[in-house]
């Protein structure tokens, strides 16, 4: 299914996603949609559609596999992204990650700024670019501040990867993808991911492919 077109109004555009039922199409990387950013979310949807395109965001980042989606991954330009992590990995993982469940939560218009100087670098993939994962230094600690669907403000700081996820959402709205901020030489297939970095943390393959870690 093509997205709609980028000449339509926002909320028509919705609505002709929605018509189709079930997860959304995903935009993969070298669609414009991705790199152009977004404009900030101003009740263009109204608050019953806006309320049905979440729900459907929700639901194609269930679908899909993955910890949260951007407007601008189904093709609309709009300040939203979706999160939510249940988390399911080994302790050793989650220790050295700092990755621990995130309820489901909507970002409407979110920015963040670092806290602190801490980084951390893991490896991270991303549904806009399917197949593929490379090792991305992000900030450790960042404070996140917007609205929720609801329009009530949103001020939190965030700490290991739920940092590292909405980074990543937040990114998108920006037109950035992971792979901007990634290590050119750590990129690898989810099978050699799989099979030869599976450890907690990318010090092997940092050795092994020649590429610097913070």
């Amino acid at each position: 299914m093509a997205p709609p077109s980028d000449q339509a109004p926002v909320a028509e555009r919705v609505e002709e996603l929605l018509a189709a039922g079930g997860p959304l199409p995903i935009v993969a990387a070298g669609r414009p949609v991705l790199r152009r950013g977004t404009v900030a979310y101003d009740g263009q949807l109204g608050p019953a559609l806006l309320a049905r395109f979440v729900e459907a965001l929700r639901l194609t980042m269930h679908a899909a596999p993955g910890v949260g989606l951007a407007a601008p991954q189904v093709g609309i330009p709009l300040r939203i992204a979706v999160i939510e992590d249940p988390a399911p990995v080994p302790e050793e993982v989650a220790r050295v990650r700092g990755r621990v469940p995130q309820p489901f939560r909507v970002l409407v218009n979110p920015s963040y700024e670092p806290v602190g100087s801490a980084r951390a670098a893991f490896f991270e993939g991303c549904l806009s670019v399917p197949g593929w994962q490379a090792v991305v230094a992000r900030h450790a600690e960042v404070r996140l501040r917007g609205e929720d669907e609801h329009g009530g403000p949103l001020d939190e700081v965030f700490t290991g990867w739920p940092a590292r996820i909405v980074q990543h959402e937040t990114d998108h709205l920006d037109g950035v993808l992971y792979l901007d901020r990634a290590q050119p030489r750590s990129l690898s297939t989810n099978e050699a991911v799989a099979a030869l970095w599976a450890q907690p943390e990318p010090r092997a393959a940092a050795e092994a492919l020649g590429f610097e870690l913070p």
